[in-house]
């Protein structure tokens, strides 16, 4: 008979050695879970706020316990509900402006890739991820440089070859705010959305390449047969998670551009929370929507979960 595996010399220690190396990685993430914890899960505690007609400058159970009442007000008051209707159309066409805007840094990455001066390569690379840690104010200040009645340069370009007799007022307008916003987050983003790109074509088998070129492949074949597909993959992934975040857009940009005149067009649901809750001072009702925010994130996160398996394969999560 031979011997089970568990008598034989050594087995233990090789298992206890396993299982430490386990905890030691553990070990290692826990300082990243304490932060996950503290700052995203711990929060959640003030969804409780849902639940209560909160008082600014009352303590949370000496104010009145209402249930549901500001869930069933999002369908029971029709002014609230084509208000949040307004703010979710809002929300949903950004997303989808930046879903569509999202091949970009793909074909940013790949005419990057082919330049042949290493060093002017560099200085695109470095001029176009640098817009990337500006914040939204300053983003905002060289919009307002640019586009400011008075003293915009764009304005006094127009006035100067003609095309005006006046200065306009681009930034007070509500027109194409969509696409303005859009076309602002992907001046931002640009360089640092391609970082990843980058990084899979240079993971690509350069075999591939001299096979291709000794085949005859010109520079556009080897990167429509080659390339291309090699960063596929990495776009379909954070497709999907931009699609699980189809909701959550931010809330930085468009507060810093709202005004009174685009604020029907621009306010998306971040910012509607924010001046509802923290201007208007109706806490509850802020929460209630934040928290269904939160649902729709959850399901949307395993649809593109389930949208992964059917297209790729691999699940995301």
């Amino acid at each position: 008979m031979k011997p089970v595996i568990q008598d034989r010399p050594g087995y233990a220690a090789i298992k206890r050695s396993r299982l430490s190396e386990r905890y030691r990685l553990f070990w290692y993430a826990s300082p990243l879970l304490l932060l996950i914890f503290v700052f995203s899960y711990l929060p959640l505690y003030g969804w409780i706020y849902a639940f209560f007609n909160v008082r600014p400058g009352f303590s949370l159970f000496s104010s009145e316990f209402v249930g549901l009442k500001w869930f069933r007000s999002l369908v029971a008051n029709p002014t609230q509900t084509t208000e949040v209707m307004r703010v979710m159309k809002n929300t949903m066409a950004m997303s989808l402006l930046g879903i569509v805007t999202s091949v970009f840094p793909v074909i940013f990455a790949i005419l990057l890739s082919e330049l042949r001066s290493v060093k002017f390569k560099k200085w695109v690379q470095i001029l176009t991820t640098l817009p990337n840690f500006i914040s939204w104010v300053l983003v905002f200040s060289i919009a307002f440089m640019l586009l400011s009645v008075d003293n915009g340069i764009i304005n006094k370009l127009l006035i100067d070859f003609g095309f005006q007799d006046k200065g306009i007022n681009f930034l007070a307008s509500d027109s194409h705010i969509w696409l303005k916003m859009t076309l602002w987050a992907l001046w931002k983003g640009l360089g640092w959305g391609a970082i990843l790109y980058i990084a899979a074509i240079t993971s690509i088998d350069q075999e591939l390449y001299d096979a291709a070129k000794v085949d005859g492949a010109g520079r556009f074949r080897l990167m429509w047969h080659i390339t291309v597909p090699g960063v596929m993959s990495t776009y379909f992934v954070l497709l999907l998670l931009s699609i699980a975040n189809f909701i959550n857009n931010g809330l930085e940009q468009y507060y810093v551009f709202q005004n009174p005149i685009n604020k029907n067009s621009i306010e998306v649901l971040d910012l509607y929370v924010y001046n509802i809750g923290l201007l208007g001072s109706n806490f509850s009702f802020a929460t209630a929507i934040s928290m269904l925010k939160s649902i729709i994130s959850v399901a949307l996160l395993f649809f593109a979960n389930r949208l992964s398996k059917l297209v790729r394969g691999e699940s995301i999560i």
